[in-house]
């Protein structure tokens, strides 16, 4: 079944996930021992996904994308992770939907609250379903809508608790108590303000994929343009240097760590490593939630970047905001220009940079990331720059490479430098048009789930252990590049070499 679109929808959302608790496991537990029949491939993958009623969300177009690509992939396996992965955001992360309200909340997995980075990613692969399934685009519509009001109240912030219109509680986030931000917030719509540029573009992104597709302008409401006025005051705030020409300090936003925090304190009173002017835009943490070593993140300006032009797009297609429009084309321009002037040193791109001349040369696997630079939409997979730059990243020149006996590929301090993340292969599939460099990390990724099916977020290069037994995104990211290779590689994976695309 689908859920309908009436009034009650909502409440038999949240109240259904309630009283259905006894009834339905809770996937993280569910997730960590093998479910249903296994796949008829080598590995044996079992069937991890809940059974129909305990799913919180049904689309007929998300099972026909599954068939179709069960038909047509040639290792059942990786057919297999395909069926479990597409379908996770949606069979698990749904913990509100209202039409009538316009009002969807969605849970990254394990961790009850909505994550603009999640979100925008959780749903990407998604996209090209949004104009045949109106039920499907209807929810997305809603998760714009509710991420609108969000950014509105509390732009620095990059993770949220359920609306007061769901009747769920908010989730006690014991890492945020004693946490002080400036501009303050408060911890029962916040459930936690790290400050991440990267959040602020997933919002942009799920914005933009959604119109593109649809055509629908009916999310351009006013608590949106509210929304794209404070990313456009953030921007524009975090493009200042640490100190005017007279050495005043110059602080807009700043989060003290410390105390129960999961990270640590900002340094500088919570106001992050000193910094100049270069035309980038800082971020107090990485798309991992971790702290900056130095303020401006090369991918994450280089996602802003794609994410401001598209935005520019979709306000022109739509005939609305042509200020707003020209204003985003002008900050992409901007950024863009400083990227390719101040982070690159002979054909290198930089992590992180200060604008001052201090460079940190690495790569984390949260996306975005210098190696999903392709995907991000930035450059080409034979740019230059991004082949040098891969070639080092995928190497003991970057400081969060590992490679084990079984699983290889690049981590962060996040969990530890031995931990690498499939999702850093997922990047690198997506980075590249060799065969062999394909089916290799493609095969990493499926010979280390830990024999369940699913893509957890980071794996041990001694002993295979896994961390996070329910990442949503790191499933839709799996799906999303099995999507791409089906389009750009389909014989690579395929019986037959005949492209597919989802709603086509």
């Amino acid at each position: 079944m689908k859920f309908g679109l009436g009034k009650a929808v909502g409440l038999a959302v949240a109240l259904g996930a309630a009283a259905g608790q006894a009834q339905c496991p809770d996937f993280t537990t569910y997730a960590q021992s093998p479910q249903g029949t296994p796949s008829e491939g080598p590995l044996g993958l079992p069937y991890m996904r809940p059974d129909p009623a305990c799913r919180t969300f049904n689309s007929t177009a998300v099972e026909k994308v599954i068939d179709d690509m069960k038909a047509r992939l040639k290792d059942p396996d990786i057919a297999r992770l395909f069926e479990n992965a597409f379908p996770n955001t949606l069979d698990t992360t749904v913990k509100y939907f209202n039409a009538t309200e316009n009002l969807a909340f969605i849970i990254t997995g394990y961790v009850s609250a909505q994550w603009l980075r999640d979100t925008g990613n959780q749903f990407a692969q998604y996209r090209s379903l949004l104009s045949s399934d109106k039920e499907l685009a209807t929810l997305v519509k809603a998760v714009i809508n509710n991420e609108a009001r969000y950014v509105s109240q509390y732009p620095y912030c990059g993770a949220f608790q359920p609306p007061p219109e769901s009747g769920l509680a908010p989730t006690v986030n014991g890492y945020a108590i004693d946490v002080i931000v400036n501009p303050p917030v408060d911890n029962q719509t916040v459930f936690e303000c790290k400050y991440e540029l990267d959040s602020l573009c997933s919002f942009l992104k799920l914005s933009s994929s959604y119109y593109q597709t649809t055509k629908d302008s009916s999310f351009m409401n006013t608590e949106w343009f509210n929304a794209i006025s404070q990313i456009f005051n953030v921007i524009w705030e975090q493009s200042q240097p640490t100190f005017d020409a007279d050495f005043n300090l110059i602080s807009y936003y700043n989060w003290t760590g410390g105390a129960g925090s999961l990270s640590p304190a900002v340094n500088n009173g919570g106001n992050g490593e000193p910094r100049g002017a270069p035309g980038l835009v800082a971020t107090h943490h990485r798309p991992s939630d971790d702290l900056s070593t130095f303020p401006f993140l090369t991918p994450a300006n280089a996602m802003l970047v794609v994410e401001l032009d598209n935005l520019a797009s979709i306000l022109d297609d739509a005939g609305k905001a042509n200020n707003v429009s020209q204003q985003a084309r002008q900050y992409s321009k901007t950024i863009s220009d400083a990227i390719w002037n101040s982070t690159l040193v002979n054909n290198i791109f930089a992590y992180e940079t200060n604008g001052l001349g201090s460079r940190y040369v690495m790569d984390d696997a949260n996306v975005p990331s210098l190696l999903s630079l392709p995907y991000l939409d930035f450059l080409n997979i034979t740019h230059p720059a991004y082949v040098a730059t891969r070639k080092l990243l995928l190497s003991r020149q970057n400081p969060y490479f590992a490679k084990g006996k079984n699983f290889s590929g690049i981590g962060g301090p996040h969990v530890d430098a031995w931990n690498p993340w499939p999702m850093s292969q997922i990047s690198a599939i997506f980075g590249t048009d060799d065969d062999a460099e394909i089916l290799e990390s493609l095969y990493l990724i499926a010979n280390n789930t830990a024999g369940l099916g699913l893509i957890h977020e980071s794996v041990s290069i001694y002993d295979g252990s896994y961390t996070r037994p329910w990442f949503a995104w790191a499933n839709s990211y799996f799906s999303e590049m099995l999507l791409d290779l089906a389009s750009r590689k389909p014989g690579l994976i395929f019986k037959e070499n005949k492209p597919y695309v989802p709603g086509q």
